[in-house]
């Protein structure tokens, strides 16, 4: 197959494409062959700052427009979206290995994110609140905040870029999305789309970095002024500075980070579905999503049969090179990935595990992979995969099997699988995850829901209202309509 030639992208900065100040840029290379397939500029702290500084400007334009204004342009940017599906798919092929089924979805859902914020725009509500004082009219009133740092992972580029700009636009504040260092290109056509939507100079701004200078970079917007409110989605670990940082400056911030999401299969579950689930929410975008089911938890009278019948689906998925066509699993993003899998087998293996579908790998094409009769003592257990290794934990009955659910520091998805839809009620409400799916994948996402974690899995909500919460000043306003007596 020949390679084609490298993408060269621009930054937004007040609504002009530019290099970094210093003409210096990045790489990023194809997963499966090293092929250069992207060069980025590296940003430095001062085009940072420069970004910062453009949107700040616009908010004061920006935050007076009306709802149809803001409605009408993140409709157009929906269309403008969906008419790159072609280009996003090449993009992701060719800088995270992601598969065109993985992609096309990417771009649906991100349209539908993009609309959902059209849709809210008129629905920034307030309230009248009683007060005490005669003739006192009270009022709750939400604004725009400012200026929104978004930061957004490669694994889900599309969904997840827009998500980190869409509702703040809507609620009429300006944004800087900082590009995946793995993802550029394929973030940098998010912009174009707003760009050919019409947006106002300085309302978007984009800025691509590499990735050691990402700690400078981010630091330098987190700490401007003009930057009201952060949101990122990634790891645990890179969360727990960006929170950090923002502490250091009094931001707020929206954090979406690591899950091990346990899928539960109850006694008297609909087994044919439970396996059908569990294979898409393990394998999609070959288990590298936030949500990805990581340890399926199967009671033990059924867990013969759940077994075999899910090694055999996972067996039976197709696992190549995306660029020469469809299949369920491309390649992983590096071979660190490949490389910390395979310790992950390896560890599970020499403390009982058994391999029944796939095993390791010698290449970022990584098999469906399924270890049954893991325990607690094995790291699998405890350890997110982010990767096509998954784990079956067999429990003794519902009250095992959610200790098995909750025993880990992360919580952002999970699933319920029962006939007994009450019962299935039941156990979700017993576990500590954000969001919990009964009869359904773990893997699940409508632009109108709240989505996020809770305990390590971070916290705040994107989607819906709740994201018109996190991106808006909640402020008191009154008005004495009477004279009001005072003590002096």
């Amino acid at each position: 197959m020949q390679n084609p030639s490298p993408v060269s992208i621009s930054m937004l900065i007040n609504g002009l494409s530019v290099d970094a100040q210093n003409h210096a840029i990045f790489e990023r290379r194809n997963p499966l062959d090293e092929h250069v397939a992207t060069i980025a500029p590296a940003a430095s702290v001062n085009d940072a700052r420069s970004a910062v500084e453009a949107a700040g400007k616009a908010f004061v334009s920006w935050s007076q427009t009306g709802p149809n204004q803001r409605r009408d342009l993140l409709l157009k940017a929906a269309h403008a979206l969906e008419a790159r599906q072609a280009k996003f798919v090449a993009a992701m092929a060719a800088e995270t290995g992601a598969s065109a089924q993985w992609a096309e979805f990417n771009v649906h859902l991100g349209a539908g994110i993009l609309r959902e914020a059209a849709a809210l725009t008129s629905q920034i509500n307030g309230e009248v609140i009683p007060s005490d004082v005669p003739g006192n009219l009270a009022m709750a009133v939400r604004q725009p905040a400012g200026v929104v740092l978004g930061m957004a992972p490669w694994n889900a580029p599309v969904i997840l870029g827009v998500r980190a700009i869409a509702t703040p636009l809507a609620c009429g504040n300006c944004v800087v999305l900082k590009g995946s260092e793995i993802s550029p290109a394929t973030h940098g056509l998010i912009i174009d789309a707003l760009c050919e939507a019409g947006f106002p100079a300085g309302v978007v701004n984009f800025i691509t970095n590499a990735p050691q200078d990402a700690p400078a970079v981010v630091e330098a917007m987190i700490a401007h002024p003009a930057v009201r409110r952060v949101n990122f989605t990634g790891s645990t670990h890179v969360g727990r500075i960006i929170a950090q940082t923002c502490a250091r400056y009094l931001k707020p911030v929206v954090l979406e980070l690591g899950g091990k999401a346990p899928l539960l299969v109850l006694h008297d579950a609909d087994i044919e579905l439970a396996v059908n689930c569990a294979a898409f929410g393990a394998f999609a975008n070959s288990g590298q999503i936030c949500m990805s089911t990581e340890r399926i938890v199967v009671d033990k009278t059924i867990a013969d049969e759940f077994a075999a019948k899910f090694a055999a689906k996972a067996a039976s998925l197709p696992c190549r090179d995306p660029r020469l066509g469809p299949t369920v699993l491309g390649a992983v993003i590096d071979v660190q990935t490949v490389s910390r899998c395979n310790d992950l087998i390896d560890d599970a293996l020499a403390k009982g595990a058994k391999i029944i579908a796939g095993g390791k790998a010698d290449s970022t094409l990584m098999p469906a992979t399924v270890l049954d009769f893991v325990t607690r003592e094995m790291r699998i257990y405890h350890e997110e995969s982010f990767g096509p290794v998954k784990s079956i934990i067999r429990a003794q009955n519902d009250d095992h099997a959610v200790a098995i659910a909750n025993d880990n520091e992360l919580g952002l998805s999970a699933a319920v699988f029962s006939r007994d839809v009450a019962r299935a009620w039941n156990i979700a409400s017993r576990i500590q995850s954000g969001i919990c799916h009964i009869n359904s994948p773990t893997v699940h996402d409508e632009a109108q829901m709240p989505f996020g974690g809770v305990k390590d899995s971070g916290y705040g909500r994107f989607g819906g209202l709740a994201g018109v919460h996190e991106f808006t000043e909640l402020r008191w306003i009154t008005l004495q309509t009477q004279p009001r007596p005072l003590p002096f």
